[in-house]
């Protein structure tokens, strides 16, 4: 294999990195999960015959007040509930999307109880595309256990050195 083609392979799957370590989307499952939580049915049925993994995510100890200080009732802002759900459940998509986990439950499990809000409302409200909602492009994922502004920095410094260093391999491939 010449250098060239060598130079390319290593661009492309850098490439490939980069966009897969990017939120994408929540999906169109796991904010159905929401109505299934809070007890408004909505998907639940046939889940509960299969096992599922526990999340490796503690949503638990999550801070909710990004969802709690802005979606409140009675009127419940579709466009104030939907971008603080997409604030807080973007970071974790890799793992509220993975239907074989309990994250997606887990995650609104815990949304609904401080938030106290009516059955299905973010199934109901929250829609965008055939996938899902939209998550920025420049969200870094989160890892279990891992601190929500390390994962930013890291980010921050990672994604303009790995943008760098393929800009210039694309540079000597041409």
């Amino acid at each position: 294999m010449s250098l060239h083609a060598r130079v390319a392979l290593f661009a492309a799957v850098l490439a490939a990195v980069l966009a897969a370590s990017t939120a994408g989307f929540i999906s169109n499952e796991a904010v159905g999960a929401s109505a299934a939580a809070s007890g408004g049915g909505g998907g639940g049925g046939r889940s509960l015959l299969q096992a599922k993994k526990d999340c490796p995510v503690n949503f638990e100890e999550a801070n909710y007040t990004v969802i709690t200080s802005r979606c409140k009732g009675p009127m419940y802002p579709p466009a104030l509930c939907c971008q603080a759900l997409k604030d807080l459940a973007c970071p974790f998509t890799a793992y509220i999307n993975d239907a074989q986990t309990t994250c997606a439950a887990s995650m609104f499990s815990y949304i609904n109880l401080y938030g106290k809000y009516p059955p299905g409302l973010f199934a109901n409200t929250c829609k965008e595309g055939a996938n899902g909602l939209e998550c920025p492009e420049d969200t870094p994922q989160m890892k279990p256990g891992e601190d929500k502004a390390a994962s930013s920095a890291a980010a921050i410094v990672a994604r303009p050195v790995l943008a760098a260093v393929s800009a210039f391999l694309m540079l000597i491939v041409s």
